[in-house]
């Protein structure tokens, strides 16, 4: 910051200036980190630009129409930029996609049928993927109930993947093997392209057509290649994290190959009817845009990660990824240890918001999640991740986890409110 910014910041936010400067002795001390992520922005950026340009993407893409949606010019042009972006065959990209979990949801129920066998490779799934497959609770349609069998394999201390595990594991009802990409809950790094294809490849080793699923949700953009790029066959994620730029309202992609992208579509929608028929209802100009901006603001994101990881660092808490760990995707976890702590921490989130900054968040039931959440997030599109964020299960050892900021500047600012919240409820270290 110049010094009329940080003048006003300190003047009129409510940030001491001692956390203040703090924060922008971190960033200096990030300068080498903050070089590394840019080159990776600006390589996606301009493999996105490429790909809008041979697309040859004009202003009849951004219309719509009425009905079934046939032969909506718009919507085939954005799934053909999606897969073509992403490495793949084919794509499924539509705002009636309502989360990450649904478009995940739809690709285990598309491609896995009674008696066929889903093994997650990276232990644990995230909370709201258990009650879909029916690991927790009794929700009517899991996979349980379908009869399909579900199996997991840890990790290896470190986190690592254990390949001679998931080698073993797999078997002759073995359908789908999963990577969930990004953390979910746990306190480990997301996992890196070259893991994600030496994993991949095992798989194909032991059997050949065993297909090989990563939940890709946080993930886009923060590396120059993408899953189905290393040996993935097919992919999923949101269009309100990162491959949306903020912009997107709704939705959800599916990319992978042709036939295996055909029998999610089928799933959907229905059988017969596939990926032929859905309106866009006029979303596909924000989709559009989103996308093509979508490089950009993640890497805002990652250097808003990255700087609350260093800040927290130096303050004496565990954070993961550390400040100069290769990062996988946009969210930061910082073991605060108490529930006083994560509260505070998300109260300084919410207060640092554009939307909603006058909204205290407090934990709550929320659908889907076995503890208590306390989720922090005033942003334009609700529950969009990679805008400004906090959120936390309430349970041991109280672990925030923090992401997204549409810029570095709203991501950085968030980071001294979260601060100064901890400091005036006498929870900082």
């Amino acid at each position: 910051m110049n010094e009329e910014t940080l003048k006003y910041v300190k003047e009129n936010f409510g940030v001491d200036a001692d956390i203040v400067d703090a924060v922008e002795a971190a960033e200096k001390r990030l300068s080498g980190v903050f070089g590394k992520l840019d080159g990776i922005m600006e390589y996606n950026q301009y493999k996105v630009l490429k790909e809008f340009q041979k697309a040859r993407i004009n202003d009849q893409h951004f219309a719509w129409n009425t009905g079934y949606g046939y032969d909506d010019v718009g919507r085939a042009a954005l799934e053909k930029l999606y897969s073509s972006v992403f490495g793949a065959e084919a794509g499924l990209v539509r705002p009636t996609i309502v989360n990450g979990t649904h478009a995940l949801a739809s690709v285990y129920f598309g491609l896995l049928r009674p008696g066929d066998e889903l093994i997650y490779c990276t232990g644990d799934p995230y909370d709201t993927m258990q009650t879909v497959i029916g690991i927790k609770g009794s929700a009517a349609g899991s996979l349980k109930e379908f009869g399909i069998r579900y199996s997991q394999v840890g990790l290896l201390p470190g986190n690592e993947i254990d390949i001679e595990g998931v080698k073993k594991a797999i078997g002759p009802r073995t359908k789908v093997v999963v990577v969930q990409r990004s953390r979910g809950y746990s306190f480990r790094n997301a996992f890196r392209i070259d893991q994600i294809e030496a994993w991949a490849k095992a798989c194909k080793e032991v059997k050949p057509d065993v297909i090989c699923m990563v939940d890709n949700c946080y993930g886009e953009f923060t590396d120059i290649k993408e899953p189905v790029q290393v040996g993935a066959d097919i992919m999923a994620g949101s269009l309100i994290k990162n491959p949306g730029g903020g912009i997107a309202v709704s939705g959800g992609y599916i990319v992978g190959r042709q036939e295996l992208v055909d029998m999610v579509a089928n799933r959907v929608t229905c059988p017969g009817i596939g990926g032929e028929c859905g309106l866009t209802f006029g979303q596909t100009r924000n989709m559009f845009q989103g996308f093509f901006i979508a490089p950009r603001v993640t890497n805002g994101a990652l250097r808003g990660a990255a700087l609350c990881a260093e800040v927290f660092a130096q303050l004496g808490y565990e954070v993961c990824p550390g400040p100069e760990d290769a990062r996988n995707d946009i969210v930061e976890a910082v073991k605060l240890g108490s529930p006083e702590a994560v509260c505070a921490f998300c109260e300084g989130v919410q207060a640092a918001a554009p939307i909603d900054s006058y909204v205290t968040p407090i934990p709550w039931d929320m659908p889907g999640y076995t503890n208590q959440v306390i989720m922090a997030a005033g942003a334009f599109i609700g529950g969009s991740s990679i805008e400004l964020s906090a959120d936390a299960p309430m349970r041991e050892p109280y672990t925030v986890y923090f992401q997204g900021g549409i810029t570095y500047e709203h991501s950085k600012f968030g980071v001294m409110k979260a601060l100064q919240a901890l400091k005036d409820a006498g929870c900082l270290k």
